[in-house]
């Protein structure tokens, strides 16, 4: 083939790809979707344009590259140290009981032993790429469930990379002994740790600063330096991907990282693409009706199981089942390192090309189906819940008894940033608060003296009982969720709360429901700080004076700076 016809063929695989994007974007489906259905229609089960070697090998291989090399660039240890022990459990704890229960699903299925350990191993991985960004488009991230969901998700790249170290270092034959290969490995790797630790501490700090003074070349030495480490962990005997992990590590603690990240992500993902072209021209499906009745029982385990082990771990942890199901859902797929990991066996010669179109055709499923999970989370719990709800009475211990809450001026629900401030200033002026929160490191936080932390949920009903309704005059919830509030509110009437009852919402439609659903009081913040706004303009406008620059006064509507709070909102 020549060259002008190799043009034509990388002209026509982009040409794809673009419209199998166009639609994956309209279904709204992550772009690692429609880049591996990209993958399976240009290579030879599909268009046979492309097949995996040459040139789209070398570019994969730099997408890989990228790929890790970003994960270590972003890799955010003190996430995990914020979201608590629940990080590390939960992420240890899903990838060893999906290893395990895959492992024997795998089995079950009629595969060998090393070929079911591959297949169980790449089912407990889930894609941070994608979680982050669903999570992100509905603004969840900064929430107790994305918080926890993106820990565990950092703790599983950890783990994966680990399991690249070890099969690269020990899954090629050798003459050598065992002992002597781990001792050379061992030494090797720590070598390379210290020489990236010092170059991190010494060099790369003072060289960033001259580099970071043109962003084009920032983003050339980026590249440069991900290439350059893996080749070097390659010729060391470890994985490329290995070695672009470690560079970006490298990297982590510069000031620069996040710029050199934001300029890399559109390279990242241009050249994963030809990773799933690669991959796609590696696909078999011999035996088409057993790969998808295999791949359907192995992705029912994992849209399905993976989330209940995650929603058993944080519930035994203390976490409501609520917040256990949104995180859970966020492992409800697995990622593209499965298919990284899964064609490094190929690549090693352990696992053949059907088992790699297996895990592919998983991969197709779960990401397309969790997608959908994710976005409708909430949705989905309501319709769950009434089967979910008997396992938040495990761990009920973790709450105090009645006798220990005492009397209370103020029981708050909520201490998010709301919430704490208004702990803080409600015990400041003299009062008693009860603050009750299902987030335990929030509720471990000392905030006041006058403040007493209690673990729970404003949803559970029958939680209200243990608390001293009956002497305290007034409930507040600063939690910004209508559909949270509405429950707490129901609640409260059930028990026939005699009390103030203070609800917070960030919409106007949202008040309206609460009002009319009972609630004395309903706190719109960003119409309070709206109002507040603007009348720090019509007092700025009125030190101008009529006519002066900047000022353009309007009609008198007659709005006050209450205006959009409504009858019986807060006074402020």
């Amino acid at each position: 083939m020549t060259a002008a016809d190799d043009f034509w063929v990388f002209a026509a695989v982009l040409a794809v790809a673009a419209s199998v994007a166009l639609v994956g974007n309209l279904l709204r489906q992550p772009l690692i979707v429609a880049f591996i259905a990209v993958g399976i229609l240009v290579g030879p089960v599909g268009l046979g344009l492309v097949s995996h070697e040459g040139v789209i090998e070398l570019l994969a291989q730099t997408g890989i590259a990228m790929l890790l090399f970003m994960v270590g660039l972003r890799l955010d240890l003190h996430l995990i140290r914020t979201t608590g022990p629940v990080a590390l459990a939960t992420g240890i704890g899903q990838v060893v009981f999906t290893s395990v229960i895959g492992y024997g699903i795998a089995l079950g299925l009629g595969m060998g032993p090393v070929t079911a350990l591959y297949v169980a191993v790449t089912l407990t991985f889930s894609s941070t790429i994608i979680i982050v960004k669903l999570l992100s488009d509905k603004r969840e991230l900064d929430q107790l469930h994305g918080r926890i969901a993106v820990g565990f998700l950092i703790v599983q790249d950890i783990v994966v990379v680990l399991v690249m170290i070890v099969l690269t270092s020990f899954g090629r034959e050798s003459t050598e002994p065992m002992p002597v290969r781990i001792a050379l490995t061992v030494g090797t790797g720590v070598g390379l740790l210290v020489g990236l630790a010092l170059l991190s501490r010494f060099v790369l700090p003072w060289l960033l600063h001259f580099i970071a003074r043109s962003q084009e070349l920032l983003v050339i030495f980026g590249v440069a330096y991900a290439v350059s480490v893996a080749a070097l962990t390659e010729w060391l005997g470890f994985s490329l991907e290995v070695g672009a992990f470690l560079a970006g590590m490298s990297l982590a603690s510069t000031t620069y990282r996040d710029a050199l990240g934001a300029r890399l992500v559109s390279l990242r993902d241009f050249l994963l693409l030809f990773f799933f072209i690669q991959l796609g021209a590696q696909l078999e499906f011999d035996d088409a009706s057993r790969q998808l009745f295999e791949a359907g029982v192995l992705s029912l385990f994992v849209l399905v199981g993976n989330p209940i082990i995650v929603v058993l771990i944080m519930r035994l942890m203390g976490y409501p089942v609520r917040i256990g199901f949104l995180s859970g859902l966020s492992v409800a797929q697995i990622s593209e390192f499965s298919l990284i990991l899964a064609a490094l066996g190929l690549s090693l010669g352990h696992i053949t090309s059907t088992t790699l179109s297996l895990v592919t055709v998983v991969g197709l499923v779960t990401i397309g189906f969790s997608t959908y999970l994710i976005l409708y989370s909430k949705q989905l719990y309501d319709r769950v819940k009434r089967w979910l709800e008997p396992l938040d009475r495990i761990g009920r211990s973790r709450r105090l008894p009645a006798d220990q809450v005492g009397r209370a001026d103020v029981i708050l629900y909520g201490l998010g940033r709301m919430g704490r401030s208004t702990a803080q200033r409600v015990a400041e002026a003299g009062y008693d608060v009860l603050a009750v929160d299902y987030d335990p490191q929030r509720v471990a936080r000392k905030l006041h003296p006058r403040v007493t932390t209690v673990y729970g949920s404003a949803e559970d009903v029958e939680f209200l009982e243990s608390l001293p309704l009956a002497t305290t005059p007034m409930v507040i919830s600063a939690i910004p969720s209508s559909n949270v509030d509405l429950v707490l509110l129901h609640a409260l009437q059930h028990h026939e709360y005699a009390g103030t009852v203070v609800l917070s919402t960030l919409t106007r439609r949202d008040a309206e429901r609460l009002r009319a659903a009972g609630a004395d009081v309903v706190v719109e913040p960003y119409a309070r700080g709206a109002d507040a706004i603007l009348s720090l303009v019509r007092e700025h406008a009125d030190r101008q004076g009529p006519g002066a620059p900047g000022t353009a006064p309007g009609p008198d509507t007659g709005a006050g700076p209450d205006t959009g709070t409504g009858a019986g909102s807060a006074p402020t």
